[in-house]
Order: structure tokens, then sequence, then C-alpha cells
């Protein structure tokens, strides 16, 4: 397959959410996954904010702007949601939320477009600050370096030859790191999408929302759904169910994720990120929609997972 993830995309499909204030960081240590406590200004997290039983509400990637201000990215179509979720909890905290996606802009970096902002290299979720704007190392895509461009409205967009934004996301399936958006609220427990195996989950940081469910979910038996990455000839939506061949009557997964292949390519069809019982995934024969609907190949997976590290 010719690869073709190189470029700056614009990334609309994202919004912001600022926090404010001496207690923003303590705020949300106590509301999310992982710690922002100890967050460092070069670097950044990938975290869920959860249900009292431990279903993921909404997935950011945050990082502190300054020692009182910190930006979480998440979808555009669960940002109102969220704020008003999270807003719920503030109580006496001295720490102001706000719909901050209107002051910045935010581009996809793939490639040798990264090489025009960063003077070198990043390890996964590292920040650099780059004059006015912040660049977030994301995982990468069939090894391929990605980044989040993150800069005020009012300044100039990022060098580099044009992405498409669906290209983008296809970018974002391949890596194997699935955002929650409106068609998954509280779908999966962390674990189901691999985020304790990328950074999305701290379990020596104190109680958060579902804590002890995400806790429960990794130390006493087997995670029995994980996320899988999948391909098909025919589209696929998040929240579209997934069947095992010898199992008509109950689905065994849920489409996390999904993108199209790039036309360039070389090839054709939709990738996906998929959440499946492990037995099903082990068995295969797995179709979309139904036991007898679109046939699903498991591609090999991206990373390896926290049990086998």
């Amino acid at each position: 397959m010719k690869n073709k993830l190189n470029g700056v995309a614009p990334l609309t499909h994202l919004g912001v959410i600022r926090i404010e204030g001496e207690e923003a960081a303590k705020f949300l240590h106590g509301q999310l996954t992982q710690d922002f406590s100890l967050l460092g200004l070069s670097e950044a997290r990938l975290a869920a904010f959860c249900s009292a039983k431990g279903r993921m509400q909404a997935s950011f990637v945050g990082f502190k702007r300054s020692h009182t201000e910190i930006l979480l990215v998440c979808s555009r179509d669960i940002l109102n949601t969220t704020l008003k979720r999270l807003a719920m909890f503030v109580m006496r905290a001295k720490a102001k939320l706000s719909d901050a996606s209107d002051d910045y802009a935010l581009f996809g970096l793939a490639g040798d477009a990264i090489d025009l902002v960063a003077t070198s290299a990043g390890s996964t979720w590292a920040k650099v600050d780059s004059g006015p704007a912040n660049l977030v190392f994301l995982y990468p895509a069939d090894g391929v370096q990605r980044a989040l461009y993150l800069t005020p409205a009012n300044e100039a967009s990022p060098q580099g030859v044009a992405l498409s934004t669906q290209d983008w996301q296809w970018g974002e399936v391949r890596s194997g790191i699935a955002m929650i958006t409106a068609p998954i609220v509280e779908a999966f427990v962390p674990q189901m999408l691999n985020y304790e195996s990328v950074g999305g989950v701290n379990f020596k940081k104190g109680c958060y929302p579902g804590q002890e469910v995400v806790a429960r979910s990794q130390f006493r038996g087997t995670l029995k759904r994980r996320a899988y990455l999948v391909h098909s000839d025919l589209p696929l939506q998040a929240g579209d169910e997934i069947f095992q061949a010898n199992d008509a009557t109950q689905p065994c997964g849920t489409v996390a994720q999904s993108a199209a292949v790039p036309a360039d390519s070389g090839l054709s069809g939709f990738d996906a990120i998929v959440v499946l019982q492990v037995s099903a995934a082990e068995a295969g024969e797995l179709h979309h929609g139904s036991a007898t609907g679109p046939a699903l190949i498991i591609a090999p997976a991206p990373y390896p997972l926290l049990a086998d590290i």
C-alpha cells in the first residue's frame, strides 16, 4: 500500500474545553482517568471522563497552556454535553470551565509536515510549544508520525502540503486509538478501547467517577472485550453492530470509529476500530450488521496490549 498520510489537515470535527484557575489541575485530577496534578508543561495526556459505572462519556487529549490553564481537545459532537457534565462537579473548586473552540484552530500534522514545526521527533504524548502554538505528538499510524497542532485562531496556519480531514481520520483509525463520539457515549469502559495500553489510564492516582469499576476490570479477572483493527469492503459507522458467523442472535461487538481508505493508497474499502468479545475475535468469521452481513478482516494490532508488554 502506498501510504499517503503526509501533510496538514484541518480538524474542524474537534473542539476545545478550557479549564482556568489555580485549582484547574486539581479539579481535573478528580474527574478523569489520568493524572493532571503532576502534568508538566512539556507533556500531554490521553484521558477519559467516565460515568459512575465506569463507562466512557468522553475522551480527551489534554495539556497545560500554563500552570493555571488546561485545554481538553475532544469531539465537537459531545463537547456541550460533556462541558455541562463536568461543570456539575466544580462546586467550590477554583476552576472555571468554558467552550474555547472558537479561540483556537486545530490541525493534524503527519509525516514531513511535523519537521516544519518541530526541530526533532517527539515521543508519544510529548508537548512542544512553537510560539503561541502547541504541538502534541500522537501515536503513529503505520509508522508515520502524527501530531496535534493547536494555535490561537488569529495566528497563521501551519505550513505543509494539504491533507484532507478524511485521510487524517483514516490515520486516526490506523493508529488504533478511538476517541469517544456521540454514537458510542457510555458504550465502553476504558480497557475495551485499550486505553490502559496507550497511556489513557493511571491506576496509581486517586479517585474519579467510575474508578472502582475501571480498577476492578483491570485487576479482577480477564477482560472479555478489546479493541481491534478491522477492514471492510463496505462502509461502517460508529455504533454499528458486529456479529460472529455462528451466532445470529446477538452481536459480539461494536464499531467505535471508522474511516475510508484513501483513494490514492492503492487499496479501497474502510478501516475501523471495533470493540469485540475476545472469544469472537479469536474465532473469526466476523460480519457487519448481521451474521450474514459483509465480512470483516482483522488487521494486525498497531501496538502491544499492557498484558503483552
